[in-house]
């Protein structure tokens, strides 16, 4: 029965989103729990300022290497060569059908762990210099902390990498279950090291919960990879042409995502010459903003995916697909936005309210978040658009154009951090994500089409009148309970955010009814299909560790 689920091919959009999407946010309410727990044993501090310094490095190795080859052109390129997408151990000689694909992922899986383990070894060694770099507002001890923490978390990108290419082969057989589950266990690894791990070892616990987390991230998906048929060979095909292709097509794709770590380490630089717990608060105020990315931006992208690359050069199809996806991406996004910046406050006591994070914490918190919130619309739907990029083999133009946008956001970084304090890094990262958006959306108009835009924006329209009604509506519900609960405690606040948000859902769904939405239509239709899931053409016929 588990294997049958496991391995179900799924080939509808929204239902793949869907399954992506409830898996993203049973991995972001880890997530929260994971912020909630570190921010009550530590509050916003030095010591969280230290663990989250020191993942720059790791995170910077992860996602130069690993992610510039699944954006770059794994996925589509591994889709092309599965001669049969039903293919698994029980029904076919899988090996045979899907050699080249198999060979392909193979060698790019060899190619990447190599990869990670000389960059690892080279960087451990040379750790002390690179965290007086990024961090120089710390003083020698707290260095000498994230030079420890840092050393340890290179393990991570190994399990993480090897996850990656796994994961990329689950998304192209479509098989989204298992992929959507790996980040919740990555969570589950972080949350054993807070609780547990740093009893034992101290902060250091803490390092190693993110190592246990990728190891789990990885291994939950080997055993349906595995069934799918491939088998992993310490043997590089140097003549595979596919592989170079790949190669070929990182370095535009690794540079983008270098210019975008650059900016993250920019952030990180600034962060430490601010007041104490600055970096920390960055990173909550960020983590909490990127739970409806994740649980929609990102699920949509990631499941348009193999549409997108199918279809990607045939201009009708293409945008029948991008409207569809962005369209119920801003569906979810638009409202989310009205809504975290009215609760921003409940949900940072709610969220974040305990132990050692006091009022100031949250003051700082909830402004950083209001900041971010002003671009969810562009963050959540910046993933599908560079994915239409990339389905079309052009990896290059995301880079350019993004490299502008960071220019921006280094500059304005500098400039608004000044006078905002953590703020000012959170409304700077806003507006650069705003002018990357428009970018990319004004070069995909010039050189694909409208893609569908009057659609889109009548449907934007409809979802902005009924998220300014649910906003009013959340608002005076706010009032309403005020008086009959105690705000000085968890309790009252918790139930002040629950009925005022469950009031101002209600009256979104509401409204979106009365202006004849169809992306709702659509929800309500994938949300009465019975399982098993019905396999329904395409047509005419994914971040790989989350949050």
């Amino acid at each position: 029965m588990f294997k049958r689920l496991f391995g179900k091919q799924i080939n509808n959009i929204t239902m793949a989103a869907a399954l992506i999407a409830l898996f993203s946010l049973a991995s972001r309410f880890l997530g929260i729990i994971r912020d909630r727990i570190l921010a009550g044993q530590f509050g916003a501090g030095e010591t969280l300022d230290i663990y989250y310094a020191a993942f720059r490095i790791p995170d910077l190795i992860f996602n130069l290497v690993v992610l510039g080859a699944l954006s770059a052109g794994f996925i589509p390129i591994f889709t092309s060569l599965v001669k049969d997408f039903k293919c698994d151990k029980e029904s076919c000689d899988s090996q045979d059908r899907n050699h080249e694909a198999w060979t392909l992922g193979n060698n790019i899986l060899q190619l990447l762990l190599l990869t990670l383990f000389c960059l690892s070894v080279i960087l451990i060694v040379f750790a002390p210099l690179l965290i007086k770099f990024i961090s120089p507002g710390y003083d020698a001890e707290a260095q000498k902390s994230i030079v420890s923490l840092t050393r340890i978390m290179f393990l991570s990108p190994l399990f993480l990498g090897m996850s990656g290419i796994l994961g990329g082969v689950l998304q192209s057989f479509k098989r989204f279950l298992v992929y959507s589950f790996a980040p919740i266990f990555y969570n589950l690894g972080i949350i054993i090291g807070a609780l547990y791990f740093v009893d034992l070892w101290g902060i250091n616990g803490l390092a190693w919960g993110v190592v246990l987390g990728a190891f789990l991230h990885m291994l939950v998906q080997i055993p349906t990879v595995c069934r799918l048929g491939f088998r992993i060979k310490f043997k590089i095909n140097w003549k595979d042409l596919n592989t170079w292709k790949i190669v070929k097509m990182m370095g535009p794709r690794t540079l983008s995502l270098a210019i975008s770590q650059i900016n993250l380490v920019v952030i990180t630089i600034i962060a430490s010459g601010l007041s104490s717990g600055s970096l920390t608060i960055f990173n909550f105020a960020n983590n909490l903003q990127s739970f409806p990315i994740g649980i929609f931006g990102i699920s949509y992208a990631i499941a348009a995916f193999p549409a997108l690359s199918e279809f990607a050069f045939n201009k009708e199809k293409l945008a029948e697909n991008f409207s569809g996806a962005m369209r119920q991406i801003l569906f979810f996004i638009i409202p989310a936005t009205v809504l975290i910046i009215i609760f921003r406050a409940q949900i940072i006591r709610v969220v974040l309210g305990t132990g050692s994070f006091d009022w100031q914490d949250t003051i700082l918190t909830m402004n950083t978040l209001g900041f971010f919130a002003l671009s969810l619309f562009a963050q959540a739907t910046l993933p599908l658009l560079t994915r239409v990029f990339y389905a079309r083999h052009n990896s290059k133009t995301p880079f350019y154009l993004g490299f502008l946008s960071i220019l921006l956001n280094i500059f304005l970084s500098y400039f608004l951090s000044a006078k905002m304090g953590v703020a000012g890094l959170a409304l700077a990262f806003s507006i650069a994500s705003i002018f990357n958006f428009l970018l990319l959306w004004i070069y995909l108009y010039v050189k694909v089409g409208t893609l569908d835009l009057a659609h889109i924006l009548v449907s934007v329209l409809k979802f902005a009148f009924s998220a300014i009604a649910a906003g009013i509506a959340a608002q005076l519900m706010k009032v309403v309970v005020w008086p009959f609960i105690d705000m000085t405690k968890f309790s009252g606040v918790f139930i002040q955010l629950l009925i005022s948000l469950s009031v101002g859902l209600l009256v979104y769904i509401f409204f979106c009814y009365l202006v004849r939405c169809e992306e709702l239509s659509s929800l309500f239709a994938t949300l009465r299909r019975k399982l098993p899931i019905q396999k329904i053409k395409l047509g005419d016929q994914g971040e790989a560790r989350g949050n």
